[in-house]
């Protein structure tokens, strides 16, 4: 970096945009995440880039790919988005009526519930406060709310960390699911006598399901699963087209008829669902209505037989 560097001086703007690459891997994206254009973003790179004397980024086969300059300052810029965040929840929590809605919440969940469950929720949401924005993250990392990277997580595990709160909404029961034609093709449902029968759609890389299937006292192995995939939405879907049976969560299941339950007897483990923000989030009257919106609806699609209105 170059001594004409002035902190002072700085368009703090540029370095919401370096947050913006940093976590998106292109001008592209980073630009549909901020509402701007790619063209705008090249040049407040650039621009980034003559104050400090050195490159950000070099151009990778699928993605830019930060230089150290970059990486220096990744910290201290997300520590600064995270300060402009707190800036307008204290904005927020001075506004009233229905100006202190306006706004966007950032949401983060699993792929399958972001994917399976919050789309309609989040309709019904929009017909209630239609000034409410929102952003959605899909992913498991923790880090997405502790880096104030996302205001609000729904989560299938209880985060520890002291800064968070957390609310339980629910236990979400897991089952065994197929398609029936599938069954009928080997020879009906399976018993725990002949589950090697059957096609089974199972992870890749991840041991949770042998584990799983081990821990109930059946002895597989990674072959025992025809179709394998650690992406849970494309193992979901692979159930849902015939690849073979596969656990599904059993609200979910209840909301597609093409799938009947397979083996009810077997107790499976359950998806506790938790609601988690900062401490220092309910001081925004917008970030608490979405949270509790959440929590009631969720609650709800959990209990309910198929509908979320």
């Amino acid at each position: 970096m170059t001594a004409a560097f002035d902190p002072a001086t700085l368009d703090w703007n540029l370095l919401r945009v370096l947050v913006a690459v940093l976590e998106h891997g292109s001008l592209t994206q980073a630009a549909l995440r901020l509402g701007s254009s790619q063209p705008t973003l090249s040049r407040q790179i650039a621009a980034l880039e003559s104050l400090l004397g050195a490159p950000l980024f070099e151009r990778g086969a699928r993605r830019l790919i930060p230089t150290a300059a970059a990486l220096a300052l990744a910290a201290p810029a997300a520590r600064m988005a995270a300060a402009a965040q707190a800036c307008a929840l204290a904005a927020d929590a001075a506004g009233s009526g229905a100006d202190a809605l306006a706004g966007t919440v950032r949401l983060t969940a699993s792929e399958v519930v972001s994917t399976q469950v919050l789309p309609a929720l989040l309709a019904a949401l929009a017909q209630r406060h239609p000034q409410i924005q929102i952003e959605l993250v899909p992913g498991d990392a923790l880090s997405n709310l502790l880096e104030r990277e996302a205001d609000i997580a729904v989560r299938m595990l209880r985060p520890t960390q002291g800064t968070l709160i957390t609310r339980h909404i629910a236990d979400w029961p897991l089952g065994f699911y197929a398609r029936p034609e599938l069954l009928a093709a080997h020879g009906g449902a399976p018993t725990p006598q002949t589950l090697h029968r059957h096609r089974w759609v199972g992870f890749d890389q991840s041991t949770q399901m042998i584990d799983g299937f081990r821990a109930a006292g059946f002895e597989v192995d990674r072959r025992f699963f025809a179709f394998r995939s650690d992406h849970q939405v494309l193992n979901l879907e692979a159930v849902r087209a015939g690849l073979g049976i596969g656990v599904v969560m059993v609200p979910l299941a209840r909301r597609l008829p093409e799938l009947v339950p397979v083996l009810p007897d077997l107790r499976l483990p359950v998806l506790p669902v938790w609601l988690t923000a900062h401490r220092e989030l309910r001081a925004s009257r917008r970030l608490k209505t979405v949270f509790d919106f959440l929590a009631g609806r969720l609650r709800a699609w959990g209990e309910d037989t198929g509908s979320t209105s």
